[in-house]
């Protein structure tokens, strides 16, 4: 399939898929748009329509792989708004728990909010030695939407996921290799080849065997992530229509800190 998107790269090579977020003036922020055409991809690969051994995932640029969510265009956005965009996040969210081909993060940048959340949703990750992590959703008055509450723990343990979804604090790569996020800690020049060589030698191996394997595996771990995701969108859900998550989304904008009144 040949067609092109407006804010990701798809690109095809033999048995291997590359998708690269594409808004690098942005940092690789998603907004409706690119979570759209992810989705599209996303759900292709699900449905069969799409085929890979193998797909990689990273950002254009050097400096992000993805800011999360784009807050300039969240910014006065009502709650209607707001939840209408949402349930474009979840349905890609729910894509990428079904997606069955297994998905590699090459993690070029930082990776804050949503952007940590797609690092979590692949299967393993490598990640640039400059590249920096944080899901900063509380600071903003809201939390992570993108099952982040779910992965993290199962990623680096329940104890390090609440210290890091509660300070919103951020992270460096060799702290996220330490703790189990990622996998590997490149040079950003060796990045991408680390990354190929990888998906090469899993796209070398027997299809079937991959994708069952990876099936099994899921299910050690994950077999209830669905069903643990809509707590974590219920609890989503009430952060919306506060008036905390008007004021963090402001303030972000404004470059200030926020000054949240628990209401």
């Amino acid at each position: 399939m040949s067609k092109t998107f407006e804010t990701i790269i798809v690109d095809p090579q033999d048995h291997l898929t590359w998708i690269t977020l594409n808004r690098p003036q942005v940092a690789n922020a998603f907004n409706t748009q690119m979570a759209e055409e992810l989705l599209e991809v996303f759900s292709d690969f699900v449905s069969g329509t799409r085929q890979a051994r193998c797909i990689i995932l990273t950002g254009s640029g050097d400096r992000a792989f993805c800011a999360g969510g784009d807050l300039k265009q969240r910014h006065g956005m009502s709650d209607e708004a707001w939840y209408a965009q949402h349930v474009v996040f979840e349905e890609l969210a729910r894509a990428l728990i079904d997606c069955p081909a297994p998905l590699l993060g090459a993690i070029n940048g930082a990776a804050f909010g949503g952007g940590a959340e797609l690092t979590l949703s692949c299967d393993f990750a490598y990640a640039a030695s400059h590249a920096r992590f944080a899901l900063t959703e509380t600071t903003l008055g809201i939390m992570p939407g993108m099952a982040g509450t779910q992965y993290l723990p199962r990623a680096v343990g329940i104890r390090r996921a609440k210290e890091i979804i509660l300070t919103g604090k951020p992270f460096t790569a060799e702290q996220a290799l330490q703790w189990g996020l990622i996998n590997e800690v490149c040079e950003p020049a060796a990045l991408i080849d680390a990354v190929r060589i990888a998906a090469q030698r899993i796209a070398d191996n027997g299809p079937i065997a991959v994708r069952s394997a990876l099936k099994a595996l899921n299910h050690a771990t994950f077999s209830q992530l669905k069903a643990d995701y809509e707590v974590e969108l219920q609890a989503y859900n009430q952060t919306v229509p506060t008036e905390d998550r008007r004021e963090g989304i402001t303030a972000f904008n404004e470059k200030r800190k926020a000054d949240f009144k628990g209401c």
